[in-house]
Order: C-alpha cells, then sequence, then structure tokens
C-alpha cells in the first residue's frame, strides 16, 4: 500500500497493489473501529454504502470476529423501489451480509424508500432524530464523482437528516440520502474506489474541482482507499 496526504483538506489517499489487498485492509479498519467503539460506549454505529465494491466488503465482513449484537446498520442512501427489488442497498446488505450474523433486526435502520422520496426520507429523519456522531460513515464514488445520492448539477439539501431525491442521473430517478451536514457527523470516513473508471473523478476531486465526493468533510477527515486508480 502507498500512501498520500492531502493536508490542506484532510484527505488521506490509499493506493493498493490488489483488490484482494484493499478489501482485507477495508475489513480490517472497519474491525478496528468496531473495536473502538464498543470498548469505549459498548456499541458501534456504521453508515452503510451500495455498490459493487462496498458489497465484496460485507462479504467479508460476516466471517470477522465480534460482538455483532453491537452493532447499529445504516444506511447512506437508498432507491425508491419495492422492498425486494434487486437494486434495493437495503436487500444486498442483507443477503450477503446481515442475513448470516447476529445483529438485532431493531439495530438495522434501513431506509423505507417503498414509502417514496418524501414519506421515505421524513421516516428516516426522524429515525435518525435521536442517533448521535456517527462511529464510521462508507462511500462509494461514482464516475461522475457522486456519492451516496448527492448528485452533480444537483442543489444540496440539509434542511433534514434525510432528504428526498429527484430526477437522479442514475435510475431510478426517485432516491432517498442522508444529507450532506448528517454524512459528515462521523468519527471516521472512509471512501472505497476501485476501477479505472474513476480515474477522471479522482483527478477531479484532488485538482479541487467541487465534485460531491468533496462535500464530505468531517473534522476527522476522509480516508480514500483506491485501487486501479492513480495519483
Amino acid at each position: 500500500m502507498t500512501q498520500s496526504n492531502q493536508p490542506l483538506d484532510n484527505t488521506r489517499w490509499k493506493s493498493f497493489e490488489s483488490i484482494d489487498a484493499l478489501r482485507h485492509a477495508v475489513c480490517e479498519a472497519i474491525m478496528q473501529y468496531a473495536a473502538t467503539a464498543i470498548s469505549k460506549n459498548g456499541q458501534f454505529s456504521i453508515v452503510l454504502a451500495g455498490g459493487n465494491t462496498p458489497r465484496a466488503i460485507y462479504t467479508l465482513l460476516r466471517d470477522m470476529p465480534t460482538d455483532w449484537t453491537k452493532w447499529h446498520i445504516f444506511i447512506n442512501d437508498d432507491r425508491c423501489l419495492p422492498v425486494d427489488h434487486e437494486d434495493r442497498n437495503s436487500l444486498m446488505v442483507q443477503q450477503v451480509w446481515l442475513s448470516h450474523v447476529n445483529v438485532p433486526a431493531n439495530q438495522i435502520y434501513n431506509i423505507p424508500a417503498e414509502l417514496g422520496p418524501i414519506e421515505g426520507a421524513k421516516a428516516y429523519a426522524k429515525t435518525l432524530t435521536n442517533v448521535g456522531t456517527f462511529d464510521l460513515v462508507l462511500f462509494g464514488l461514482g464516475e461522475d464523482g457522486h456519492t451516496a445520492s448527492l448528485f452533480p448539477g444537483h442543489t444540496v439539501d440539509n434542511s433534514a437528516d434525510a432528504v428526498p431525491v429527484f430526477n437522479s442521473p442514475k435510475p431510478p430517478s426517485d432516491r432517498i440520502t442522508m444529507s450532506q451536514n448528517r454524512l459528515n457527523n462521523t468519527n471516521a470516513a472512509m471512501f472505497l474506489v476501485t476501477g479505472r473508471g474513476k480515474q477522471e473523478a479522482v483527478n477531479q476531486w484532488r485538482s479541487g474541482v467541487d465534485i460531491p465526493a468533496t462535500l464530505i468533510k468531517p473534522k476527522c477527515g476522509v480516508d480514500v482507499y483506491c485501487f486501479e486508480v492513480e495519483f
């Protein structure tokens, strides 16, 4: 692994020589965050990202040694589709990970996106009302620079912890996402960036272009785990 820091914006770039090395490093980091939080506070709150790279991470996590009953699981965005639709992030997470471990059902906080963008966002914002600072938030990065469902050219809505998204450039057009402010309220943030198709977005990010990923600026800084991306 090679590292490159950008101290001005507190972004730490980590490059890996193989996808397996990246996946195992991410899993190890997640488990370290979990152990620290559980030891300190008796619980661990993590916000999950969708996508293929996180999917592989979640598959590995289910075999890791931890007290799953102390985990609290949130999702940073989801698509307004039926609960059993294959493109729902919540379904993917359940199938590849959570159905294999004993996280209590009442500690898994799925976005009720099946209610539609407005009502679903209201319901999830209510769920998040009494939730404090997250221990860890995971992010992906789209080829267009988007993360969660914060897209280029869209007005950032920080009116609530969870907000509706309309006219998404990626189908389906209706989604729900945690707001920028809520995503930044975390003790740790990790981006998972894999594939040569992400190179342009990374170039823009590192050169100071305001892509959606640059909205994520928690006080703790950001760790960006990369494979097949040069910097």
